[in-house]
């Protein structure tokens, strides 16, 4: 379920449909389509158009088109989105545009011009506003309000949009019926006409009061959300795994539960029985619905957690250690794992590029080995919905050995990334295990020989470029030595005949000292707990 974003994509025909009633109001983010017939011209023009909702040529019945037609066009409706399959038909095609008071058609050039290729699709950036508000008094976190504007910039381009201004407003206390004040409203207002902005983004979440009196004040035709509707549509656009889309399903379901007030105004309540008098509303219904939903979705997930508990439980008897990524967004996790790995983990220079856990084995050169995790990135203000909904992949990280944050040292307000990933860390209560902190990027730095003599002097820092390869030798070492917090020292006597369980000690410890005696092999060395106890026939704890 998208919930108010849209990237116009144009990789499949759309054909029109004469039984839908077209003239509806499409205006409204209740509907997920977002096409409307003016009259009867038969002019399409864009309305609301969910993401995904993949857009080419879109057509309109004529006698001539008919008559030559062999092939029928199947459509179907999917979780409410409309769906169009062309089995075989050419027709001609017609531009798609939103219409918006006051157009005309002399703009067709430069609309055509921000259908930009991402991914290998050509998409409609939707040009977007954006707002924040600085609260007097108080720090915003621990970012800037400039800062935090210049972050909403970010992610405003990876869910497609095109950003063409910004603003912001220093607050004792929100509006709470319009978030801002009334003359930065008309402000707003003003910069929608001039730049034709089609969507506003606030920096914060909006109330679902707010964000429906914001769109009667901005003409209706604007779309208005907030930070976490944006970061959920990215999520829900990066999703490519059942489990992933599952949890951010939920995620979104619950972002919009409270939210159904501002979808159905129009409407009123279903007519009842001639002797029960008014039925339900039409919003009854549908968070009846969603809450049906949502049930689904969580026993589902619950199913996924189960399993990939199993899946843990069969990794853990043979115990070797896991080490897990964890990290700000963009601060170059995947592309760490892909060099030490091999691993094809997509990787790219945007914001929430990973979504699933991906786990890799890394050999050392003394044999010894671990399993290396990729998880989700952070970000500030994550929303708490996205926290619960992917607790199932969160759970990889509780079951490390070793926690790596990975910090993008080249970045302005790195510091700042720190704080917010220590802050969603705390929340996840692994305060237990070991960490060691990696800075990434060194190679964008303007002086790295000063960084990494920094990283020296500081403990349990190791400074790399996962780009290049620089420091992954030494970022490997301090993986070794800092998995021995983990461990435990145990020296044991391993028959001849056992030699296979002499190879899982040199595969999952660290093997300080090996003498070979009459009885078998005497063997020293660190090993996590688990597999101390399958030694424990043999070995005896050091002492030191």
């Amino acid at each position: 379920m998208n919930l108010c974003f849209c990237s116009l994509i144009r990789t499949s025909p759309l054909i029109y449909d004469s039984n839908f009633p077209w003239n509806l109001n499409l205006n409204r983010s209740s509907y997920p389509i977002g096409f409307s017939v003016h009259g009867n011209s038969r002019n399409l023009v864009a309305g609301v158009v969910q993401h995904g909702l993949e857009v080419n040529n879109i057509s309109l019945p004529s006698p001539t088109i008919e008559a030559e037609e062999e092939k029928e066009v199947v459509r179907e409706l999917v979780n409410g989105a409309a769906g169009a399959e062309l089995v075989e038909h050419k027709p001609k095609p017609v531009r798609v545009r939103k219409k918006r008071a006051g157009d005309d058609d002399s703009d067709d050039e430069s609309f055509e011009d921000r259908f930009k290729l991402r991914n290998g699709k050509e998409v409609f950036e939707e040009k977007a506003y954006l707002v924040g508000v600085e609260r007097k008094g108080e720090t915003l976190g621990s970012f800037g309000i400039e800062e935090s504007l210049k972050e909403l910039a970010q992610l405003a381009d990876t869910a497609g949009l095109m950003v063409v201004g910004s603003t912001y407003q220093k607050l004792s206390s929100p509006n709470p019926r319009t978030y801002i004040g009334s003359g930065k409203v008309a402000e707003i207002k003003s910069a929608i006409h001039a730049f034709g902005v089609e969507t506003v983004i606030f920096d914060d979440e909006l109330s679902p009061g707010q964000l429906r009196n914001l769109e009667k004040a901005f003409g209706g035709d604007v779309r208005v959300c907030d930070r976490t509707a944006l970061i959920l549509d990215i999520f829900n656009q990066r999703a490519a795994t059942h489990e992933a889309a599952l949890q951010v399903a939920l995620a979104q379901m619950e972002y919009q539960l409270p939210r159904l007030t501002r979808m159905w105004t129009h409407l009123e309540r279903q007519a009842g029985g001639k002797v029960k008098g008014m039925g339900e509303k039409q919003i009854e219904v549908d968070k009846r619905i969603l809450r049906t939903q949502i049930g689904v979705l969580k026993k589902e997930l619950e199913s996924v957690r189960k399993h990939r508990k199993q899946y843990r439980n069969r990794r853990f008897s043979v115990p070797v250690p896991v080490v897990s990524l964890v990290g700000y967004t963009n601060a170059g996790k995947s592309t760490l794992l892909n060099q030490l790995t091999g691993a094809n983990v997509l990787s790219e220079d945007r914001l929430f590029a990973t979504l699933d856990p991906t786990t890799r084995r890394v050999q050392m050169k003394n044999g010894s080995e671990f399993l290396l995790t990729d998880t989700v990135g952070f970000i500030q203000k994550l929303p708490t919905t996205l926290v619960a909904a992917f607790r199932a992949t969160l759970e990889e990280i509780s079951e490390s050995s070793l926690l790596v944050h990975v910090v993008d040292i080249s970045h302005p307000l790195a510091e700042q990334q720190i704080d917010a990933v220590e802050e969603v860390l705390s929340e996840l209560d692994v305060s237990a295990i070991p960490r060691l902190m990696v800075w990434n990027k060194v190679d964008r730095v303007s002086d790295p020989q000063r960084i990494k003599l920094e990283a020296e002097r500081s403990e349990d820092v190791v400074c790399v470029s996962a780009l290049t390869g620089d420091g992954l030798q030494e970022f490997c070492n301090a993986v070794q030595e800092k998995l021995k917090d983990s461990m435990v020292p145990v020296e044991a006597l391993v028959p001849f005949d056992k030699g296979e369980l002499l190879s899982s000690i040199h595969q999952v410890g660290m093997v300080e000292k090996t003498e070979y005696t009459e009885n078998g092999t005497l063997v020293k060395a660190f090993v996590p707990l688990r597999f101390a106890r399958l030694l424990t026939p043999m070995r005896q704890l050091c002492k030191s």
